[in-house]
């Protein structure tokens, strides 16, 4: 009967595997212990942790170590890198910002050049205009959209008509002859009317009309052969864009008009 107890007492669980079981807990602790630090890392807690980190593996080569990190702490240095590495970093930077300010800088001298261009040709025109006594009909203006030639019907169409007047024809012709630049520009010729409703066989609408008197002007400025007709487009759009009020005749007087805009360069690119 001794004997028996002896054996049984003897057969115990083996409970050795808890030793590296406990060791392999506590370095996965110690890991998400140094990812959560790193979210939040500056110099300083990166290398305390590093030595900590080296204290639990027992001494040697840190982990942390084989691989230096890239990350950017508050201080704005970068762990991991070199001061030559981190100085070029710098100097790259620095000559993007460079190379950024100086094409802004080259933008904004191109504008500005276009805008005095344009505004020596409104010059021109408006001397032509004034030479010739046509205040009355024509006008000039330097808007965003470029330079605006703005003409009146009278001085172009006869009532409800689409077909330019004999006058309106000499006319157009002075006026291509500003059109012709250096490079050459972009042109946009656009008819409007007042708000009075035309229902002809020949022109169901305003719309109609409208953009008859673009086209037909726009053809008349191209027979001008230094100008270029891929550079040139055309629409009407009838009594939808007024500058006056239809209200009163002298208003509805202004809308029945014929535009050429002039593009800047920068509109064209």
């Amino acid at each position: 009967m001794r004997k028996k107890r002896h054996e049984e007492h003897e057969e115990h669980v083996d409970e050795s595997w808890l030793i590296p079981y406990a060791d392999m807990l506590t370095l996965l602790l110690a890991l998400f212990i140094v990812l959560f630090a790193a979210s939040t890392v500056d110099a300083k807690k990166y290398e305390a942790i590093t030595r900590s980190f080296e204290e639990v593996l027992n001494g040697g080569t840190g982990v942390l170590e084989s691989e230096p990190s890239v990350m950017q702490p508050e201080d704005g240095s970068f762990v991991g890198l070199s001061e030559e590495e981190q100085d070029n970093n710098s100097e790259e930077e620095s000559e993007n910002l460079d190379g950024n300010d100086a094409e802004e800088e080259k933008e904004e001298e191109d504008l500005e050049e276009d805008l005095n261009n344009l505004q020596e040709l409104k010059e021109r025109i408006d001397q032509y205009i004034s030479k010739q006594s046509l205040d009355s009909y024509l006008k000039t203006d330097l808007t965003e959209e470029g330079l605006l030639i703005t003409i009146k019907e009278a001085a172009l169409f006869n009532s409800g008509k689409a077909n330019l007047t004999s006058d309106a024809k000499g006319l157009a012709s002075e006026i291509s002859s500003f059109l012709v630049t250096d490079p050459a520009r972009n042109i946009t010729v656009t008819g409007h009317t007042d708000n009075n409703p035309i229902k002809t066989s020949q022109y169901p609408s305003n719309w109609h009309l409208s953009s008859d008197r673009a086209l037909n002007f726009m053809t008349e400025l191209l027979k001008n052969s230094k100008l270029d007709p891929k550079l040139f487009s055309f629409t009407g759009y009838g009594e939808y864009r007024p500058v006056a009020s239809n209200d009163s005749e002298k208003g509805r007087t202004k809308n029945r008009r014929v535009e050429v805009l002039i593009l800047p360069y920068d509109v064209e690119n």
